[in-house]
């Protein structure tokens, strides 16, 4: 019975009670003893003795009887390795039997894809939008109906950026377009290099450095966060969420609107490759999430324009399609492949490795030092914790981080700017000058300043250098878009010669260079080896008769002590 005032019951019990149940306890054990001494359970083996003393001929018997043991040992060892034999003659027949039905139904899995891509497959077919010919005829769109286009370019690579066929077909469209230059993701870059490319772009046509927010959610949630903003008195700086260079680019488009005595508002188009940030600089100026935006490539398929004040209006445009003809690397990061199954992702990231130093990278992401590209996915995948069953890395999701990273607004590395930068062959000193006409410039260069001295830019030793390939050729007509076919898998030969050619690939890749590679697509011929010829030592006779040999026992006392 529980007593008030404590927490447990108390266990004691009256003295009768505690009696019957040790008396209950004493009955039950006895019956046990009885049926266990009925059973015979109870009783003890009798030790063998084994062979007295004082019997005669001792030593023979044991001798027998040890005979005799092994006898049975080695007897019961015979039938043991029989039946293993038969076992593994079996599974032998098996096996051939097998071998031609498995290699057949691996062909099989190999050339049918599976449901899931099929599926995939049928609604991008299905999809007019998906089309490399639908993002040429939208880009058209948006150039013909804009008054001003602003190229966005990534900070990170401006001159890989930039599209030499649709800064030409904009200066060759009538109507006095006007054409802009915009820095987005400055806060990936160091400042010096930011200024240096400033500075050479600025001698082409105006340039607007920005950075981007990209955390804004719906018009509902950001009301929601406001209030409680305002009732805390806390404003959100965090690096995502701010936003650098958006009042200077709309007084710029508003002092243009005005100055031009246009009645209705002026028509601005965003162009650029894929994820140089064209949505998100839509969402920053608006305020909100009015584009779809996201670290994939070519989300934007369509035209799409957004109201951002009285006077300016933006036009999104799918990303320019870049051409076949630009070397890998520029195709790893401004094209739509990886996500068209037209390369892998495994690709791309070893044309990337080689662009860049091996050392830096080893510094950003934190891994040892790898000798080829798929070393490096592994410690990566383990840093990362991107393992699979058994503790293997999974190296394609670790490619595809690894991708996002340097496509998306995450990682920090920077290109150098020309030293003595040169006009293209498409622009001359009145073209320019003509561009440059109805733009306040100095009020543009000191917004400039101002948002560079509000950004908190990255150590230059903390972002890795990349070798620049130049502009990237891009396809705006329709006539000239070729539909690539999807990636196909690797061979039956490609696979038996990966594992022979892995070990040659890392032992002859000390550093991640791209001396091999060129720009203009090679011919590679194929390479006939000679088998390697095994070569065994002509053995040496040694003499090792004792005799020559003289020794001498005595020991020296000097060698102690010295």
């Amino acid at each position: 019975m529980k007593r008030p005032g404590l927490k447990k019951a108390s266990k004691r019990v009256s003295c009768s009670k505690r009696y019957k149940i040790q008396k209950k306890v004493r009955e039950h054990n006895r019956k046990l003893k009885k049926e266990a001494k009925k059973k015979g359970v109870g009783k003890k083996v009798k030790k063998d003795i084994g062979v007295p003393n004082k019997a005669p001929f001792k030593e023979d018997i044991l001798r027998e009887a040890e005979q005799r043991r092994l006898k049975l040992e080695e007897e019961k060892g015979k039938k043991k390795l029989a039946k293993q034999q038969e076992r593994a003659q079996k599974r032998k027949k098996e096996n051939a039997a097998s071998s031609d039905g498995d290699t057949k139904v691996k062909k099989a899995r190999k050339e049918l894809p599976s449901q899931e891509d099929l599926v995939k497959q049928m609604v991008k077919q299905s999809d007019p939008r998906n089309s490399k010919k639908h993002f040429c005829s939208e880009l058209n769109k948006v150039i013909d109906a804009s008054d001003v286009i602003i190229e966005v370019l990534d900070a990170r690579d401006p001159l890989g950026c930039r599209c030499p066929q649709l800064e030409e077909a904009v200066l060759k469209r009538g109507g006095n377009k006007k054409l802009l230059f915009l820095l987005n993701k400055i806060d990936l870059v160091p400042k010096e290099n930011v200024e240096k490319w400033l500075q050479c772009l600025q001698l082409e046509f105006p340039a607007v450095v920005f950075k981007a927010s990209t955390q804004l959610q719906d018009k509902t949630v950001q009301e929601k966060k406001a209030r409680f903003a305002t009732l805390n008195g806390v404003v959100d700086q965090t690096k995502g969420v701010a936003c650098y260079g958006s009042s200077c680019l709309l007084q710029l488009l508003g002092d243009y609107a005005n100055g031009t005595g246009r009645e209705g508002s002026v028509k601005v188009g965003l162009v650029g490759f894929p994820n140089v940030g064209k949505s998100s600089l839509i969402n920053s100026l608006k305020g909100m999430r009015a584009c779809n935006a996201g670290v994939q490539r070519g989300i934007t398929r369509c035209f799409q324009d957004v109201h951002i004040s009285k006077n300016v209006k933006m036009i999104d445009s799918p990303g320019v399609v870049a051409a076949q003809s630009n070397p890998k690397a520029a195709m790893a990061l401004r094209s739509l492949q990886v996500e068209d199954k037209q390369e892998t992702v495994l690709e791309a990231v070893r044309t990337l490795l080689k662009q860049c130093n091996k050392q830096q990278v080893m510094l950003q992401y934190n891994v040892p030092d790898f000798r080829n590209s798929l070393e490096f996915l592994s410690f990566f995948a383990k840093k990362r914790g991107f393992l699979q069953k058994g503790g293997v890395p999974n190296t394609e999701l670790a490619a595809s981080t690894f991708l996002n990273d340097w496509t998306g607004a995450k990682l920090s590395y920077h290109c150098k700017a020309p030293e003595k930068p040169s006009l293209p062959t498409y622009l001359s000193e009145d073209i320019v000058t003509e561009m440059q006409k109805g733009w306040d410039l100095d009020k543009l260069r000191k917004s400039n300043e101002e948002t560079l001295r509000s950004v908190k830019f990255p150590n230059q030793a903390s972002s890795i250098v990349l070798l620049s390939k130049g502009p990237t050729a891009g396809v705006l007509s329709d006539s000239d878009v070729v539909e690539d076919k999807p990636a196909q898998g690797p061979t039956e030969e490609e696979e038996e010669m990966e594992g022979s050619c892995a070990n040659q690939e890392a032992d002859g890749v000390e550093e991640v260079s791209d001396a091999d590679e060129t720009d203009e697509p090679q011919i590679k011929t194929p390479v006939t080896k000679e088998p390697a010829k095994v070569r065994f030592q002509v053995p040496v006779p040694v003499n090792i008769d004792l005799s020559s040999v003289q020794t001498n026992d005595a020991y020296d006392f000097n060698t102690d002590f010295k």
